[in-house]
């Protein structure tokens, strides 16, 4: 495996959730108490299913760091570091939420008495220090800081438990025995003359039989978020350069993030594929990533192209079933490795393109874009034979004969000095709807992701979705397709970024 090994920062409550996740982990990874096992069991089974509903099935904090813009350089190391530490409260905080359910069916105050107040108390700390880093470096902190520190409880959306029509009131029309295949703990048989749902190995993080819709009942050409998939390069830069990277055959691996958290071990708290450039860790200076192999057909492409990993959640131990970024938070099943892995670059619709800078990073997508909104969700699957069709909020399931196609089309639009910004996101943006660039900001070479995977289809009974594929997520997030996302650094050396440019401008096809 190509997994990092280098010493890297652990964010300062990191420690806290390591003893925790240990506990946590069981047979499939990731065993919480299921979602639904601790309301109302001993009483009728409406009464459950009004208490289970009444639930929190995830906490809500709002994203410091998208509001962060205007942060001097040399503060950006440490305020990026308290970020990370922020995105690890979430996840401790989270864990406390699905071990607690008992405790929260009795005591309606639980939640934000035992885990939301203390909470915003702990981000009020990590908030106070980000502000005296910005100011400490000549910046100036944003006056609302102090109103992100509180989070809320999301309820649960998903299915609620149903009455059991099976006769004998146990699970099955049997015991449990205790045992689960590694799909959750058992209790030997299921309470209350009703089924749960099962949480396939996660703990009942998701995804849940809701976040499927089957291929035919996409709309065609009916996306609707505020970033298009239409492909750029009609009339103004017709040509295209495709570059060849493989399907990380050498299975490069970390729950790192070098762009949102460099130096902070598990900084993405999800593991992530890496083609192109091999010095994928957040330890990796620039120097490093301009030094590195590259697993690109041309040498001259040492560019990092990396994504949260797919995974059938099929009880497979993986590798990382143990791990922070894998099992020990909620990231089970098998990884699948795409058959096919398209890097494509395009032109813009209005005008030439100009040369991405070296070392830009690119974030495209949001990570949490379940409990952040769709402002920067980017991201769909389709089947092949059907890629008129794309869902962003939902996973597909395609027909006999088709494969699973992910797409991720990025921004194409640099403000002209900056190859990275306080939030990774403000120095680049999407096209306008006529295809020009917003006042400001030159066309650039849009790369265009094209994952195909071979994935059993999942099936979905009574409600419930067994063996699925998810995206890996932050816990909090709940597996939610609309969470997946994608990333992109430029190491192509300046003659090879010269030829993307020109072919792109001359309306060729390169490789």
């Amino acid at each position: 495996m190509g997994r990092n090994t280098r010493k890297r920062r652990m964010p300062l409550a990191a420690k806290a959730v390591a003893g925790t996740a240990a506990l946590a982990l069981g047979g499939g990874g990731l065993v919480w108490a299921n979602f639904y096992a601790s309301a109302g069991e001993s009483g009728p089974s409406q009464n459950r299913t009004k208490t289970s509903a009444a639930q929190i099935a995830t906490i809500d904090c709002p994203d410091v760091g998208q509001q962060l813009s205007d942060v001097p350089d040399q503060a950006r190391g440490e305020v990026d570091g308290e970020l990370a530490s922020m995105d690890q409260q979430i996840t401790d905080a989270y864990q406390r939420l699905v071990t607690t359910r008992q405790a929260q069916a009795g005591d309606s105050q639980y939640v934000q008495n035992a885990i939301l107040g203390p909470l915003k108390d702990r981000r009020k700390v990590l908030l106070d220090r980000i502000k005296l880093e910005i100011n400490r470096a000549g910046g100036q902190a944003p006056g609302n800081l102090d109103e992100l520190a509180p989070c809320s409880g999301r309820p649960a959306d998903q299915p609620q438990p149903t009455d059991g029509q099976n006769g004998d009131g146990q699970n099955g029309g049997g015991q449990d025995n205790g045992q689960d295949n590694g799909q959750g703990q058992g209790d030997g048989q299921d309470q209350g003359n009703e089924q749960a749902p099962t949480d396939n190995g996660n703990g009942a993080a998701g995804p849940f039989a809701e976040d499927f819709i089957d291929i035919n009942d996409v709309q065609p050409n009916s996306r609707d978020l505020p970033n298009g998939l239409a492909a750029n390069g009609r009339s103004g830069s017709k040509g295209s350069f495709t570059t060849k990277c493989g399907v990380n055959e050498n299975k490069l691996y970390n729950s790192d993030n070098i762009i949102v958290a460099p130096g902070v071990a598990n900084g993405a708290h999800h593991m992530h594929d890496y083609v192109g450039n091999q010095s994928n860790s957040s330890l990796s200076s620039d120097d490093d990533l301009v030094a590195a192999e590259t697993s690109c057909q041309n040498q001259g492409d040492k560019s990092s192209y990396f994504w949260p990993v797919l995974r059938v959640q099929d009880g497979t131990q993986e590798f990382d079933a143990a791990d922070q970024g894998g099992g020990a938070e909620g990231n089970v099943g098998r990884i699948l490795q795409a058959q096919e892995a398209q890097l494509r670059f395009v032109g813009n619709k209005r005008s030439k393109v100009v040369a991405i800078p070296k070392l830009m990073r690119i974030i495209t997508g949001d990570a949490k874009a379940f409990t952040n909104g769709l402002k920067n969700a980017n991201t769909s699957y389709s089947c092949t034979g059907f890629e008129d069709r794309q869902s962003t909020d939902k996973y597909v399931l395609c027909p006999e004969g088709s494969q699973l196609v992910r797409t991720s089309n990025f921004q194409s639009c640099w403000d002209g000095q900056n190859a990275d910004s306080a939030n990774h996101r403000d120095h680049v943006a999407f096209v306008q709807a006529d295809g020009s660039c917003p006042n400001g900001f030159k066309a650039i070479p849009q790369l265009q992701v094209r994952l195909v995977y071979d994935v059993p289809t999942p099936t979905i009974e009574n409600g419930q979705v067994k063996n699925p594929y998810a995206v890996d997520s932050f816990p909090e997030q709940l597996h939610k397709p609309i969470t997946d996302h994608n990333d992109f650094i430029n190491v192509m050396d300046e003659s090879l970024m010269n030829k993307v440019v020109k072919c792109i401008n001359k309306g060729k096809n390169c490789t």
